[in-house]
């Protein structure tokens, strides 16, 4: 059967990171050649596949909920004489498969996320009297080796996968427990990956890692960069999710010389005062992160942060919660994420005493966010009156209306032909809102349309 001829529906449904929407996408590339096709309904598809995340509050009863809401489409379809197929895969997979398979007898399959290129062989033995289901244990350099070369790029940017796993072991996380240890993909993968993509009309790849500035290939991520930038067609680069302790001096002046690396970047910092981050096991200091953020901006002068923040994490005082609002005054982040500390079970933090209390967590969350929001607004309003280069990426939800990103990573909507989409052109920004710019077409000729 060929990708021309689908005959089978799949719907994935994606939890979580970006390096799930990337593991999503390869899926269906590797379930492409046997006949399936994606399907916007888990209703009547022939197999459906919940890709987990376990790094958000509650993540695996989420899943049990909507498996339950599965179960009775499972149902629904075999009362009609069909049959379908239910995989949960991803991180809750790897940290939680028995007790899935315990849990909610209508799974067929449990797959981690170092084995999805099994699929095809775990389906076929599913179809064949329900064998084996679980297979959450697989290297990750096989894994890369046995997907198909080829990808399906479904628009003017991609995710393109450069290292998975993680060997920090900050006390709060589980992803060393359920992606396994630090892993890079050979260069020579990468570049032949970015390539094909290139040649499919993508215009902007994000390389995508757990701990992506950790990649250990020839030149580290700042070798990998500079060669991406040679890929012709291959405008725009971005990297996510960096750790602090990795981001070394050649990567910095990447910043500084590489046309293509764009000037956002999303660094980490989870908490401001000191004893927070050792109790972290983050292995920085508020000083040190603040010296790193001096060191990029002297590199990109016009470099946008981003940072992701914890509050409420086990021990933290009124005084230290305190420490983190006024780092995130000092540094000026034109966008963030930040979220309530939550216990995850056999994380060293879940048994950490001096709990903070719900209340507490909510109340310091909507001081952050207060902080962060007004941050980004501010951000924001300073791009008007600018021209900026965007890339175009899709039709806007008004009639006559484009869509795309700043290299700053915002939205930019313009009034405009669709012929702009997969172009990058440049855009007197005329207003701002929290999330978004507006503007319209420029003639600057130094930003001419590319």
């Amino acid at each position: 059967m060929t990708d021309t001829a689908p005959s089978k529906r799949l719907f994935i449904k994606t939890y979580g990171c970006q390096m799930n929407v990337y593991d999503s996408e390869r899926m269906a590339d590797v379930l492409r050649p046997l006949g399936y096709a994606i399907t916007e309904e888990a209703e009547g598809a022939d197999l459906v596949v919940l890709n987990t995340c376990h790094i958000r509050e509650k993540a695996a009863e989420k899943v049990y909920s909507e498996l339950g809401r599965i179960k009775a489409m499972k149902a629904r379809k075999a009362d009609a004489g069909g049959a379908m197929t239910i995989a949960v895969a991803g991180c809750v997979a790897q940290a939680e498969g028995e007790e899935i398979m315990i849990r909610q007898p209508a799974v067929d399959l449990v797959v981690g996320p170092q084995a999805y290129h099994q699929l095809p062989e775990l389906i076929a033995r599913a179809h064949r009297a329900r064998g084996e289901r679980l297979s959450a244990e697989f290297a990750a350099d096989e894994k890369f080796d046995a997907l198909p070369k080829a990808r399906h790029a479904g628009g003017v940017t991609a995710f393109l996968t450069v290292q998975e796993g993680c060997d920090k072991f900050c006390t709060f996380c589980v992803v060393p427990y359920t992606r396994g240890a630090e892993f890079s993909r050979p260069v020579g993968d990468i570049v032949a990956e970015a390539e094909d993509l290139a040649r499919q009309g993508v215009r902007e790849v994000t390389l995508l890692g757990q701990n992506v500035n950790a990649y250990a290939g020839e030149g580290g991520l700042a070798g990998l960069v500079r060669r991406l930038a040679q890929v012709d067609g291959l405008d725009r680069i971005r990297y996510t999710t960096s750790h602090p302790r990795d981001m070394d001096e050649a990567l910095i002046a990447a910043h500084g010389e590489v046309e293509a690396l764009m000037p956002y970047l999303h660094l980490p910092v989870q908490a401001g005062a000191d004893r927070v981050l050792r109790a972290m096991n983050r292995g920085h200091t508020a000083a040190s992160y603040l010296k790193l953020v001096e060191k990029i901006r002297a590199a990109r002068p016009d470099m946008a942060l981003s940072g992701d923040f914890i509050v409420g994490f086990p021990g933290e005082t009124e005084k230290e919660f305190q420490a983190t609002l006024d780092l995130v005054s000092e540094v000026k982040y034109g966008s963030a994420f930040a979220f309530k500390y939550s216990k995850r079970p056999g994380t060293p933090a879940a048994a950490m005493p001096g709990q903070v209390a719900e209340e507490v967590k909510e109340e310091r969350l909507a001081r952050l966010l207060a902080l962060l929001s007004e941050q980004q607004a501010a951000f924001n309003a300073a791009q008007v009156g600018r021209t900026l280069p965007v890339l175009f990426e899709r039709p806007g939800r008004k009639a006559g209306q484009v869509v795309g990103r700043s290299p700053y990573l915002q939205p930019v909507h313009i009034e405009g032909p669709q012929s702009l989409i997969g172009r990058i052109a440049p855009v007197a920004i005329s207003a701002s809102a929290k999330g978004s710019l507006t503007g319209s077409l420029a003639e600057d000729p130094a930003m001419a349309l590319a």
